[in-house]
């Protein structure tokens, strides 16, 4: 513990000391065989492309470690002409799927839709596709983001990444730098949500998804000098079910009915080898209550979740490829945040939680990474109520926890 402890404590004093040097080269730019297709940069057809990760993990808690080949991704694009492109991309996670075993990987389509332009800067997009929600949905290349693990902020309260079946359309302002999505898809199903797991499990991702509810996204980009700004935010209807079916149940049905709302804003810079990124985000369920009687789960009514990341590139006046980037980044989220009436919800207090990350990832180019770092945990107080089985027979919850990372990832 004092050894993390003071590793991470190094980083901080690293990358804080760093910010007053105000270093000044040229940025690096990644791009992959997908960026050139949706750009229009192709000279071929048909594009290939992927991405992928493996990591090593000890949890120094339970003295328990894993390694593991989170994702294999390959990217298939296809360009029909000067206004028409399909993307794809099939993911493998965990290495293997076994018929019959429980706690093996998952294959399943990441995306997969048609790219419509209308002109230089608008175009339309149809099928399953990432809406622009958050900093990681649409940029969860492991070279696009620091530390091992993706933002836990982004994986719990935003649920990276997330795919929907819907039709959207993107631009960009003429006299302003400006950019701005909307996009209609397919709702989330209340009837998968899980206690702690935020609205990850309510995602349909393309498998035969309820369209009698809808959601709508929308987002805004603006750009000034070395920042970039966004919100966004979502509003959908979370029963699919036929009118009777809900109202047997005591729920709201309807393209919009029973709905979550979400609303995110972000923040980002990058000059002279530092970055810096914020992120809050923030979920509404008015309607938590219904869910829990008609299913018998225990869903908060609101949750939320925000965090802050400083990050330095200690090659970036040295060479033009390589990077070493020390990184510290604060997350503190709640599942929790509030609660239907009891007993129609119980607190758990150990949704609320606060993550400090801090490591270093070394790019000898920029499409390869290799990344240690650590992770400490504190949680909120276990809640007697919710243990089905207390001490002694089970050992009782500790509140901290640490983690060590070590991964290495890849894109082209």
């Amino acid at each position: 513990m004092k050894f993390f402890l003071g590793l991470l404590t190094a980083i901080i004093l690293f990358n804080s000391a760093l910010i007053a040097q105000q270093r000044t080269p040229a940025q690096l730019l990644i791009m992959t065989n997908e960026d050139s297709l949706n750009s229009g940069l192709n000279s071929s057809k048909t594009v290939i492309s992927g991405y992928g990760s493996a990591f090593y993990q000890r949890d120094i808690d339970q003295h328990v470690s894993t390694v593991t080949l989170e994702r294999a991704v390959l990217f298939v694009g296809h360009q029909f002409n000067q206004k028409i492109s399909f993307f794809s991309e099939l993911e493998l996670e965990n290495a293997k799927v076994a018929a019959g075993e429980s706690g093996t990987g998952e294959i399943s389509m990441e995306q997969a839709f048609l790219k419509f332009n209308l002109n230089p800067k608008q175009y339309i997009v149809a099928g399953l596709f990432v809406p622009r929600i958050g900093i990681l949905n649409e940029n969860h290349l492991p070279s696009n983001f620091n530390g091992v693990e993706r933002p836990i902020v982004e994986q719990l309260v935003i649920p990276a990444t997330w795919r929907e079946l819907g039709i959207g359309f993107y631009g960009s302002a003429n006299r302003l730098p400006l950019n701005y999505s909307v996009a209609l898809v397919n709702g989330l199903n209340s009837a998968n949500f899980e206690h702690g797991d935020g609205i990850r499990s309510g995602r349909a991702e393309g498998s035969s998804a309820f369209a009698n509810n809808l959601a709508v996204t929308a987002s805004l980009q603006y750009l000034w000098k070395e920042f970039k700004f966004q919100v966004s935010g979502y509003m959908g209807g979370t029963v699919g079910l036929s009118p009777r079916a809900a109202d047997s149940l005591g729920l709201n049905s309807g393209a919009f009915g029973t709905p979550i709302y979400l609303g995110e804003a972000d923040v980002q810079f990058a000059k002279n080898g530092i970055s810096a990124k914020a992120l809050f985000a923030y979920i509404s369920y008015p309607e938590a209550d219904k869910i829990n009687a008609a299913y018998a789960k225990n869903l908060a009514s609101g949750m939320y979740g925000g965090y802050a990341e400083l990050g330095y590139d200690w090659l970036y006046q040295r060479q033009k490829k390589a990077q070493l980037i020390t990184f510290a980044r604060l997350e503190m989220l709640n599942l929790n945040a509030s609660i239907p009436t009891p007993p129609k919800a119980i607190y758990d207090g150990t949704e609320k939680q606060t993550h400090i990350i801090a490591g270093f990832g070394y790019l000898p180019i920029p499409n390869i990474v290799i990344k240690v770092d650590v992770r400490l945990l504190h949680t909120g107080q276990q809640n007697p109520a919710l243990v089905i089985n207390p001490p002694p027979n089970a050992l009782p919850y500790n509140q901290n926890n640490q983690f060590l990372n070590i991964g290495v990832g890849y894109s082209f």
